[in-house]
């Protein structure tokens, strides 16, 4: 067995009980997997700074001084040691609320010592809790490391003693252990034109860097390395599925889409939606199975284009679906295209977690004699009673909010897999695009539909709430129709947000009865009580609708013209941003209140200032990136894709860039990675593959 793939209990310093805690917080089975848990800050130890130096933004700090007094203070159960530093320049207090009888033996008065810890104020006077501390003495004797490697940690590990200092110890060991036998991942042609460090000296000062120019060049070469890897996997699988997986070949564009063209097309198409379907055309009649990304913003007329699409699939007789995330987005997508096909004489079915069963029985029956061209739906599509007799066109809308198996299974829905369309309408940065969606190609429709207005945002604090009911009665007045969006929908204790029921009320002090009526949707309610609330307000017979984000997709009503969003500062800005689309879908003029608590975090306040400034999709998805990092922004958390390690792809863009046009550059000339120079590039790819589950052919 390679020394790498030992299991985590036969390393020295950690057996049974700690591997059990470093599997379950950290998910470190093996040694290879504990040599890429890195550190996440270094401290300079060569350095010693005095009392006088602290300052309230200091982190962590090294001292050295005498200990002038140790006093034991409090009851047994709640006691704490307190002893005072002293050094030329001033005097700390150290302290201590657990071991205090363990560190009383320890320390002596009189004696200078070297104290590492971070500073708090307490009684307006700085104190450092829990230091390390030991004899200035031995510290001479151990001044080999000049950068002290800081790891995550969390209470369980911190309880089996695995905090930082005991992950160092392991690791220290760990590295020992493993020395010599480290594979190179990367060619050394690869080596030579970037200038890296091999991988062995790249972990080794990652963990304990001998010089901070050292540690710099280990950074950058283990990025490069997480992101090349990353590249040329899903590099290789487009052109395993260029290569390898034939499509239905719709060579026929015929009289359903010219008929629908001609006569039922709602209205002009834009530049944008011309070109995405010209794209798929050129797919979907190639004899290659279609794997495509459509990017476009809230409004952008992408149903249309998948509609266009799917009317292909049935010219050339195979049946299409579309699967959307909730009920109401299902519905959304089933009444619109209802409207649009009126006429054509296609035979169109709603299938959701409510379908009836008898419903449900003949909908399978008709779409196994493949009498039911098209089948729109909720997950309810990827059940395995759901048979198609001749799927050839899958359609899934806002797919980041299914997980990477719920989509396999739809994939999967026939022999030969059918054309694949990935719709979102979270406008995805490039950076992100190019590492979730690598393996895809991707459109975007980057125009409105003609006639649009740009909505107006506007931000609104709690002390201006009788200012903005006043505007909202003038809209209404006017003929126009609202929605208000809280964050919640019952009172949390921990977070001081305005909720649904409490808005409720207060909405309908201000909007009485029988001047005005008011709907209310949220996602604890039965199915045909939310669809009855909804209808109500489709239909105008209520001028308000109170909700919860249960609406943020899949809601249509053109007469709404004001959005109304209650602790805006709650809301991430894609979420923000996928809320404002849902007005301005008339050609009268939209807007958006952004409601806030007086004091923001600067984080809100950016965040609200964003929304503000621009309504572009695509600005907003690079800001919002940035505040919040990549985390499950799309989703990513199921995918395991961005499951990086030392990477950013928001600061590290240029290496992103880099490693994508090398890998690219690498497949061209040697696909297979079959030459001698490529063969540590495909053991580093087959190791990246071993523990991920092969999703590979999916969106």
């Amino acid at each position: 067995m390679n020394l790498l793939e030992t299991p985590i209990e036969y390393l020295k310093g950690v057996g049974p009980k700690r591997a059990k805690v470093l599997k379950k917080e950290l998910n470190i089975y093996q040694f290879d997997q504990l040599l890429t848990h890195f550190p996440f800050r270094y401290v300079d130890r060569s350095r010693f700074y005095t009392i006088a130096d602290i300052q309230s933004d200091t982190t962590y700090i090294q001292l050295k001084g005498r200990i002038i007094s140790i006093l034991k203070i409090g009851k047994p159960r709640s006691e704490r040691l307190v002893a005072m530093l002293q050094d030329e320049t001033g005097i700390i207090e150290l302290v201590w609320f657990k071991g205090v009888k363990w560190m009383l033996g320890k320390l002596k008065l009189q004696e200078e010592y070297v104290v590492f810890g971070k500073p708090t104020i307490f009684n307006n006077k700085f104190n450092i809790p829990h230091p390390e501390i030991e004899p200035a003495a031995e510290h001479q004797a151990d001044l080999g490391e000049k950068l002290q490697p800081f790891y995550p940690s969390t209470e369980k590990l911190k309880s089996r003693g695995l905090d930082s200092k005991g992950i160092s110890k392991i690791m220290k060991t760990l590295l020992l252990q493993v020395q010599g036998v480290i594979p190179e991942t990367i060619s050394n042609d690869l080596l030579d034109k970037l200038k890296l460090l091999p991988r062995e000296d790249a972990l080794v000062n990652i963990h304990f860097p001998k010089s901070q120019e050292l540690l710099e060049k280990s950074r950058a070469r283990l990025k490069f390395e997480e992101l090349f890897f990353i590249q040329l996997n899903l590099l290789k699988l487009k052109l395993l599925r260029i290569e390898k997986i034939n499509g239905f070949k719709f060579s026929v564009v015929g009289e359903y889409f010219n008929r629908f063209y001609e006569h039922n097309l709602p209205f002009q198409l834009t530049n944008a939606q011309k070109r995405v379907i010209k794209e798929i055309r050129a797919d979907v009649g190639g004899g290659k199975q279609m794997n495509r990304l459509l990017q476009g913003d809230v409004g952008s007329g992408k149903t249309l284009v998948a509609l266009m699409t799917m009317l292909i699939a049935i010219d050339n007789g195979f049946q299409a679906c579309l699967m959307a995330p909730t009920e109401i987005l299902a519905k959304q997508h089933f009444h619109t295209i209802s409207e649009m096909i009126k006429g054509l004489g296609i035979h169109m079915h709603l299938l959701t977690g409510s379908t009836k069963t008898p419903t449900r029985k003949k909908l399978h029956h008709e779409l196994q004699e493949g009498t039911l061209q098209i089948l729109i739906g909720t997950h309810a599509l990827i059940e395995d009673k759901v048979i198609f007799k001749n799927l050839g066109f899958v359609v899934i809308d806002e797919q980041h909010r299914f997980g990477v198996a719920q989509r396999a299974r739809l994939w999967k829905k026939n022999t030969i897999p059918p054309h694949v369309l990935v719709m979102t309408a979270t406008p995805i940065p490039r950076t992100l695009a190019m590492t979730l969606y690598g393996d895809l190609e991707v459109s975007v429709i980057d125009e409105l539909p003609p006639g649009r207005k740009a909505i107006k945002t506007a931000h609104f604090y709690d002390k201006d709430r009788l200012k903005v009911f006043g505007f909202l009665k003038k809209q209404i007045k006017q003929g126009r129709q609202i929605y208000v969006v809280y964050p919640l929908i019952n009172e949390s204790e921990k977070l001081d947000l305005k909720h649904l029921m409490d808005g409720y009320e207060s909405i309908s002090r201000a909007f009485p009865l029988p001047e005005y009526a008011i709907s209310m949707v949220h996602g604890q309610m039965k199915t045909q009580d939310k669809d009855y609330e909804m209808q109500r307000f489709v239909k105008g017979e209520t001028q308000i609708l109170i909700a919860t984000t249960v609406i943020e997709v899949g809601v249509d009503v053109p007469n709404a013209t004001v959005m109304v969003i209650e602790n805006a500062e709650r809301f991430g800005l894609s979420q923000l941003h996928q809320l404002r689309g849902r007005v301005g879908r008339g050609a009268d003029q939209a807007f958006c209140l952004l409601m806030t608590k007086d004091k923001l975090t600067n984080d809100g306040r950016q965040r609200i200032k964003t929304m503000i400034q621009t309504t572009d999709g695509f600005e907003i998805a690079e800001a919002d990136l940035r505040l919040r990092g990549p985390g499950d922004l799309q989703g990513t958390q199921q995918s395991g894709i961005l499951d990086l390690k030392i990477a950013d792809i928001i600061k590290d863009e240029k290496i992103l860039k880099t490693a994508r046009s090398l890998a690219a550059t690498i497949l061209n000339e040697d696909p297979h990675l079959q030459l001698e120079k490529n063969l540590p590039i495909l053991e580093g790819l087959k190791a990246l593959r071993k523990n991920k589950p092969n999703w590979s052919l999916i969106s």
